[in-house]
Parts: C-alpha cells; sequence; structure tokens
C-alpha cells in the first residue's frame, strides 16, 4: 500500500486516504455488533439523528445516473462535471448515516439479522460509492466504461436494498407486501406471508388466546429477524429464554412477570408495550395474558382450564380491527360533530377520536407547542366533556386555564409537561374523577398539589418529577404509590 501511495498521484493518494474511514467503521461494526444491549444514553440521542440523515445518500445516488445520463445529450455536457462531487458526498453521506445508525442499534437494545443486514448494507454503500469514485477517475473523454456503469448500477441497486432492509424494521418484515392485493401477493411474494414459523396447537389457551396477541402485537420487534433487547416472543420457547435482563414471565405470578408489567402500563408511560405509535393491547387481551401467565404459563394446557377467561375478545386475527355500526357511532357523535369539526379545521392532526368506534376525543396540543396557549384551551369549552386523553406538554399554558382543565370531566390522561402551571392549576383539577394518569414533570408545582391525590379516586400515576416534590413527601401509603418521579 505504501508503495501504491508513493507512486500513485496526488488526487489518487487523497482518494486511497478517504477509504480509511470506510474500513475504520467496518472494523467498528466487526468488533462491536449491536448484542441487544441498552447502554450509553448519549449514543442512543445521537444515534435517533439515523432517521433523518439516512434518506440523503439515497438521493444523491439516485441523481447519479441520471447526470450521467443527461450529461451525454450535446448541450449538457457541464452536468456530468458534477457527478464527482456527489459521489463524494454519497459516500460521507453514508459513512455519517452508518455511523449513527451503530450508535441506535449499538446503544438501544437492536439486535438480529435485520438489523445486522441494514448496518452492513450501510457501510457496503460507502464503499460502493468510493469504488465508483475511483472508477470514474480512470474515465478518458466522453465515454463510459461498462465497468464504471455496472458498479454504479450495483450501488443505486444495494442503496435500495439497504432502505428496503431499514423500511421493516421500522415497518415490520412485509410492509410492502401486507397492504398487496392476493393476485400480487402470490405473483411477486409468494412467500411473504409464509415466514413466520408454525403456529401452535390452537387446542390449547396459549396456541388459541396468547401467541395470536403476541403475534399481532409484538413480534416485529420481538421476532427472529428483529429482537431488541435480545428478546423473541415468537415462539413459547423464546419467551421462556427471556432477553437480555432475563426471564420475561414468571409462571404462577403475573404481577412479577415483566411481560405483563409492560403491556399492563398506559400509552405513553415510560416503558409502556407495544410503544407509541402502536395500538396498544386491549384490556381483555392483556387480562388473556394474565391469566395465562397466572395459571402456571403453560404451552399444552387447555383452552378450557382456564376459568373467567374473557370470551369478548378476538385475539387471533393480526391486523384486525373494531367493528362498529357506522350509523350508531354518527348519531352518538352527532351532537359535537360540528363544534368537532370546526375544530379539527383549526387545528389539524391535534384533535382525533379514540377510535374509530368511540365518542371520546384524544388532544395532542403538544405538537403545536408555544403556539397554543390560554385561549386555545378556552376554545375548546364546547367540546371539553368529550375529550379523554390530552397532552397540553411544552405549550404555553398557564394557571388562566385551570378552570378551562378542570372542565374536561372526561379526562382519563392529562400531561401538563414542561408548562408555566402551579398548584393553582393542580388543586382545581379535584373534580374529575375519571382521572387515572396525571403528569406534571418540569413545573412549578409543590408538595402543596400533593393534596390533589386524595380527591381523585382513579388516580394511578401522578407524574411529579423535575418538581419541588420529593420523593419522601409526607402522604398516606397508598397516596404515595402513585407518586412517579
Amino acid at each position: 500500500m505504501r508503495i501504491l501511495l508513493r507512486l500513485a498521484s496526488p488526487q489518487d493518494r487523497l482518494r486511497w486516504i478517504a477509504l480509511a474511514p470506510v474500513v475504520l467503521l467496518a472494523l467498528l461494526i466487526a468488533v462491536y455488533p449491536p448484542d441487544g444491549a441498552s447502554r450509553a444514553q448519549m449514543a442512543q440521542f445521537v444515534g435517533r439523528f439515523h432517521l433523518l440523515t439516512v434518506h440523503f445518500p439515497i438521493a444523491l445516488l439516485l441523481v447519479v445516473p441520471v447526470l450521467e445520463i443527461a450529461g451525454r445529450h450535446e448541450r449538457l455536457p457541464h452536468l456530468r462535471a458534477s457527478v464527482d462531487f456527489i459521489l463524494v458526498l454519497a459516500m460521507i453521506a453514508s459513512l455519517v448515516a452508518a455511523g449513527l445508525g451503530w450508535c441506535l442499534a449499538r446503544s438501544s437494545s437492536y439486535s438480529g439479522r435485520l438489523v445486522t443486514q441494514h448496518m452492513w448494507g450501510g457501510v457496503a454503500v460507502a464503499a460502493a460509492c468510493w469504488v465508483c469514485w475511483m472508477l470514474r477517475a480512470r474515465i478518458v473523454g466522453p465515454r463510459l466504461s461498462g465497468v464504471y456503469i455496472g458498479a454504479l448500477a450495483a450501488t443505486v441497486a444495494l442503496v435500495s436494498w439497504t432502505g428496503y432492509r431499514g423500511g421493516q424494521i421500522s415497518q415490520g418484515e412485509n410492509h410492502l407486501t401486507e397492504a398487496m392485493p392476493d393476485g400480487l401477493r402470490h405473483l411477486f411474494a409468494p412467500s411473504a406471508g409464509n415466514r413466520v414459523a408454525a403456529a401452535p396447537d390452537s387446542a390449547t389457551f396459549y396456541g388459541a388466546k396468547v401467541q395470536p396477541i403476541l403475534a399481532a402485537n409484538c413480534t416485529s420487534c420481538h421476532g427472529s429477524e428483529k429482537r431488541k433487547g435480545g428478546l423473541r416472543l415468537d415462539s413459547y420457547d423464546a419467551i421462556l429464554r427471556g432477553g437480555k435482563d432475563g426471564p420475561v414471565i414468571k409462571g404462577g405470578d403475573a404481577k412479577d412477570s415483566v411481560l405483563f408489567q409492560r403491556i399492563s402500563l398506559k400509552p405513553g408511560e415510560d416503558g409502556a408495550m407495544p410503544p407509541d405509535g402502536k395500538k396498544p393491547l386491549t384490556a381483555d387481551e392483556v387480562k388473556l395474558i394474565e391469566l395465562w401467565i397466572a395459571n402456571g404459563a403453560s404451552a399444552t394446557g387447555p383452552v378450557s382450564a382456564i376459568q373467567g377467561a374473557p370470551t369478548g375478545s378476538a385475539p387471533a386475527a393480526a391486523l384486525s380491527f373494531e367493528m362498529a355500526d357506522p350509523v350508531v357511532v354518527a348519531k352518538a357523535r352527532a351532537p359535537l360533530a360540528a363544534a368537532v369539526a370546526h375544530l379539527q379545521a383549526r387545528y389539524p392532526g391535534v384533535l382525533n377520536y379514540e377510535s374509530r368506534g368511540s365518542v371520546g376525543l384524544v388532544l395532542h396540543a403538544s405538537l403545536l407547542g408555544e403556539k397554543f396557549g390560554n385561549e386555545d384551551v378556552a376554545a375548546l369549552k364546547p367540546i371539553s366533556g368529550a375529550i379523554v386523553e390530552a397532552d397540553f406538554s411544552s405549550t404555553g399554558i398557564t394557571d388562566r386555564s385551570a378552570a378551562d382543565l378542570a372542565a374536561m370531566q372526561s379526562l382519563r390522561t392529562l400531561r401538563l409537561m414542561h408548562t408555566k402551571i402551579t398548584d393553582a392549576t393542580v388543586l382545581a383539577l379535584g373534580n374529575l374523577g375519571q382521572l387515572e394518569s396525571l403528569s406534571v414533570f418540569d413545573t412549578g408545582i409543590t408538595p402543596e398539589s400533593l393534596a390533589i391525590t386524595g380527591r381523585l379516586p382513579k388516580l394511578q400515576h401522578f407524574y411529579v418529577g423535575e418538581t419541588k416534590v420529593r420523593a419522601d413527601a409526607a402522604l398516606p401509603p397508598a397516596e404515595q404509590k402513585v407518586l412517579q418521579f
């Protein structure tokens, strides 16, 4: 290598030196691959930017063939002059995206074949960009060499394959085929639906009730191809093995089983599974898993062996939807339909119904940040009684909205994190009899607000971290349990 560098031109030496970061990243991934462990919060934070950078090399590489083809026109030869520069940018963008991806996977509990292939694909794209850059430097005149054309075509195919693997990680292994019409599915992806292991015996409680719930809600992150936290939930043996942190079920003791604890948390709570953005398990589905674990978590026990199991749920149909009579739903929503439509137009994407068959409304004012203030809360008065979940985190609301918040009598979840509210707002919420979760993280409340815990009969979680409330606050044991720091 030293002899080659000595004989090469300065431009060639620069190209060989540019290969060093590609080799170093490959070594880093080979020596420290993602292993399903969670570590280094800063690395997790930095790694999240992978999603912002991953599309740059894709866009740049798709432009190169266009410039090469268009540049062959007698009036557009200048377009080809920028190809070398774009290839270098694509290589740098690939290195950055792959490096951030390694930070995310290595520190955020990821492992599995899909993750590994996607990561190595990113490194391979950077190497392929370097190869194309080197080959193009050897071209003399306007005619492109066949080797360069082949390398460029292979690079475009490689970046497409790597992007596809990334889509499988984030959207599910069959994300391109799950909505495909049957005719096309059999034509283009005859095995797309056959990658799941054989179903367990449907005559058992596990096979008929539990496994379908896990398959529909959990195996996209905890399956054979993607094992977050080293945990697989796609087979009975894998469930018993658990993940990097040990077993997730304790036969005979549901309350002390991590799996049950995580699916029992409210959506949005720290550690809740499935995570935000995915449909949470229904109460019946949670109950079925609880009963299964409490009765020994057997793989062979018959369906009839567990008494009191909910019969109204239908967990066996993955990707199934609630059946709701649209006429009945429309009639139930009619009294507030005009007000809801007006507010949805005023605040696009912020106000939605809880589900297709629900009358309850979910408000995500946090999406608007400081732009959403006290006047906007007041504008919600016509529908305040129908709001079941409201997130005002990081908005501009203050204690002036206390009365309007207190009028939301159906609230089950209320988030006021990172706002300027004080004890006055919290103490005004004492009549919210349905409230189960209240978050005032990073606000101006004091221990005086804790008096509210005795006035909210259904309150299960009161998040008071980063406030003046201390963990040793004087409260009766029953009320002390609801505090979360």
